[in-house]
């Protein structure tokens, strides 16, 4: 009964409107009959993992099942979560000053916990500062996050009350990233987001990949505007155009004009040892995916994720064009999957 009682689960918890838009959206584009792709929809939830975005974002419906198997979906990902990911240790990663707490040493800037502070400790910390990042406590896809001057305010008293009706739980040193980074886009810290895994207890670096912001905020979240690209594991160096999940694909960045395919990005060594070495920190935690800022002085830590999102694999059709996912780079390592 597990397996059908699954299959009657998510039937009865199916989002139905999403559905019924995924199947006209596509019908737009691919002209496929609105009846067959209902069921091959409805199919490729229960046999491969595809959520609706899936089966849209990564053209599921120009391919075959041979092809469509070898995708990382968001069933998938979860299976890999599953597998390797000791629920008991999220909360290290998802509150923000825990993780900063537990992972000081790589964080290299100053923090302070905003909501459990006195006025008086938010007025000690902005001594010497003019700029702060402030985060709320449940952000998430860098929702909520702000950049904020101290010029911008009548006083700290006003900038302290701000923040408490912003329901601010973090507030922290502005991070400088390297020129190098910058002269992608300047207005935002273009993080190098890096999936590692445990495996036999070695951690290994699987995939990696760098988030550009795309728009007025100060953040690089594809899910808030910005996009990405792969980049090459052995070299550093940016692999190919970047997408953002508007379908769209940029050989240079649209704000800067720089040309992204070749790129090459700083201290890229440092990187990779920064995570793996952090990797080993919490071996209960065997897939994670570190945001890492690169300053002149090395790379940083920005956050972690213990659900590292699948979006940001190389399978959309202009990254994917043989029809190849990423499955298979984590069937190396992991069995049974």
């Amino acid at each position: 009964m597990g397996r059908l009682g699954y299959i009657f689960r998510c039937i009865a918890h199916m989002d139905y409107g999403a559905l019924f838009d995924t199947v006209g959206r596509v019908h737009e584009k691919s002209g496929k009959n609105r009846v067959w792709l209902f069921f091959d929809v409805v199919k490729c939830g229960f046999k491969f993992g595809a959520g609706y975005k899936d089966y849209d974002l990564l053209e599921f419906y120009n391919m075959d099942d041979a092809h469509r198997a070898t995708f990382v979906t968001r069933g998938v990902n979860n299976t890999i979560v599953r597998m390797l990911n000791d629920p008991s240790y999220y909360h290290i990663v998802d509150n923000k000053n825990e993780f900063y707490t537990v992972f000081g040493e790589y964080l290299h800037r100053e923090w302070l916990h905003f909501s459990q502070s006195s006025k008086e400790d938010f007025i000690r910390f902005m001594e010497g500062r003019d700029q702060i990042i402030a985060k709320p406590s449940d952000a998430s896809c860098g929702q909520g996050v702000e950049k904020l001057s101290r010029a911008d305010f009548d006083s700290l008293d006003d900038m302290y009350d701000h923040l408490k009706r912003a329901g601010i739980d973090l507030v922290e040193d502005v991070v400088i990233q390297h020129p190098d980074m910058a002269a992608i886009n300047p207005g935002s810290v273009n993080t190098i987001r890096v999936y590692t895994i445990l495996a036999d207890g070695e951690p290994h670096v699987i995939y990696a990949c760098i988030r550009m912001g795309n728009s007025d905020r100060p953040v690089d979240n594809i899910n808030a505007g910005g996009m990405y690209s792969v980049v090459d594991l052995e070299t550093g160096k940016i692999a190919g155009p970047a997408c953002d999940k508007n379908y769209h694909v940029y050989e240079r960045h649209p704000r800067t004009g720089t040309l992204l395919t070749g790129y090459q990005i700083p201290l890229w060594d440092s990187v990779m040892a920064l995570c793996l070495e952090a990797a080993k920190k919490i071996p209960q935690m065997g897939y994670v995916g570190w945001d890492v800022a690169i300053t002149e002085d090395g790379p940083l830590f920005i956050e972690a994720n213990n659900l590292p999102g699948h979006d940001a694999f190389p399978q959309m059709p202009s990254q994917a064009p043989d029809h190849i996912g990423f499955k298979p780079e984590f069937q190396k390592y992991l069995k049974g999957l």
